[in-house]
């Protein structure tokens, strides 16, 4: 599998990313989130819907641009249908009803827009706030690590037939379709039962999946969900989420590249959130121990946490760690920034500090900024074991303290912002920086 997505991997780099200006963290000769992207969702006016979607889709079907969608409850493509959706074209989740749409197990969804005409999921009200509308759901048939290989979602969907949210199975390079320069912007409903629904759920999907430029904005729940399968992720953008930017579960095989979460203080969730979070279970008891563990290789990554007083936001308990890994789960990041969080990373702790485990948890040629400690263990006041073995010159890894408008090229512009970083002012190495008393 690692193999596999490793050659996946490059492949993606060498036809979407031919550059090299910024080492560390998100790259790009120019600013790729230019165009497609929208950080002030709330002030897009759109136009009114003019068709409705409901119940099960069980044809292929095809979304046009001069019509306005209307997600009307549970939407449901079953019976191994395609939903092909023109550039441009807008849908919007009721708020209502709280619409959400489900890509069921064999069917497909081709959402390909483009930089100039994105396609765009967000609220139907005029004044549009998180957990307006439900999510996507895309349900594949690639392997997860749980007893039987299959599930199904349990958020009090109301599916005519439980086929239609089941996930899981024996096929890791299943095809669910493609989503390409696509916005979900404020979903992620509440239930009383079930939490929070997420913006993109993406279960027991494959590799041959096609996952480039996605944006999830403003969502009460997580904003990227993903449970088992195997895949890669390149250029996703998480931007005030109030749960988890990017959670990684039940035996994922994840390649994520050239990604960003942009957390606020202000919105995040008080029960814990944060940018990553990686386990391979909630239930050790429902896992199957002969299959794969969860394993997440991450590159180029840009996690960022925009505070207008971090010392303060710390102090009153606002900022968290940007990345949470658990027992039993494997994690590599390389040539990433992680910047204004309170620590960089904690570790279950469960997990025992010893050579088999620290070799499954790597953080390589990574940018330390303004974090208040780096790489913790939870419950333990004191980490010096783990910030010796992560410090070493071996790792290259990089430790700074500097304001975000030093560390990006635009962090502070509400419109139009870049988080490619500002390479010739900062100043790093690769000792690391003792906080002063």
């Amino acid at each position: 599998m690692k193999n596999f997505t490793l050659t996946a991997l490059i492949f993606f780099l060498l036809i979407g990313n031919t550059f090299a200006q910024q080492e560390k963290g998100i790259i790009g000769y120019n600013n790729w989130l230019n165009s497609w992207t929208e950080f002030k969702p709330n002030q897009k006016d759109y136009s009114e819907p003019t068709q409705i979607l409901s119940g099960n889709i069980s044809q292929d079907i095809q979304l046009s641009k001069s019509n306005t969608y209307l997600l009307l409850g549970d939407v449901f493509v079953t019976n191994n249908a395609t939903l092909s959706i023109e550039p441009g074209t807008v849908i919007l989740g009721d708020s209502k009803t709280k619409g959400s749409l489900i890509i069921s197990k064999g069917s497909k969804i081709i959402a390909e827009g483009t930089q100039t005409d994105p396609i765009v999921f967000t609220s139907s009200k005029s004044d549009k706030k998180p957990g307006d509308w439900g999510g996507i759901f895309i349900l594949g048939d690639a392997p997860t690590n749980l007893f039987g290989n299959k599930t199904a979602i349990d958020y009090g969907l109301r599916p005519s037939s439980f086929e239609s949210i089941s996930y899981g199975g024996e096929n890791p390079l299943s095809d669910s379709g493609s989503l390409k320069f696509v916005r979900i912007e404020y979903a992620g409903k509440k239930t009383r039962n079930y939490g929070n629904f997420n913006g993109l759920t993406l279960a027991g999907v494959g590799l041959k999946t096609t996952l480039f430029n996605v944006m999830v904005s403003y969502c009460e729940g997580n904003s990227f969900n993903i449970l088992g399968g195997e895949l890669v992720l390149v250029k996703m953008v998480s931007f005030r989420s109030s749960k988890n930017d990017y959670e990684f579960n039940n035996g994922t095989q994840c390649n994520i590249v050239n990604s960003l979460a942009v957390r606020s203080p202000y919105v995040s969730s008080a029960d814990g959130s944060r940018c990553m979070y990686v386990s391979s279970y909630d239930d050790i008891e429902n896992v199957d121990s002969t299959k794969n563990s969860t394993y997440v290789s991450a590159e180029n990554l840009t996690l960022v946490n925009i505070s207008d007083d971090l010392d303060s936001d710390i102090k009153i308990g606002l900022v968290q760690e940007a990345i949470y890994i658990g027992e039993d789960a494997s994690f590599t990041i390389d040539k990433s920034v992680i910047s204004g969080f309170n620590p960089a990373v904690i570790l279950d702790d469960k997990i025992k500090i010893n050579n088999e485990n620290l070799e499954k948890i790597a953080f390589t040629r990574t940018y330390f900024n303004n974090c208040e400690g780096n790489i913790f263990r939870k419950g333990y006041t004191n980490n010096d074991d783990l910030e010796s073995w992560y410090g070493s010159r071996a790792f290259n890894n990089l430790y700074s303290k500097g304001p975000d408008y030093e560390t990006f090229i635009e962090a502070e512009s509400a419109k139009y912002p870049d988080f490619r970083l500002r390479v010739n002012k900062i100043i790093a190495s690769n000792d690391l920086i003792e906080d002063e008393d």
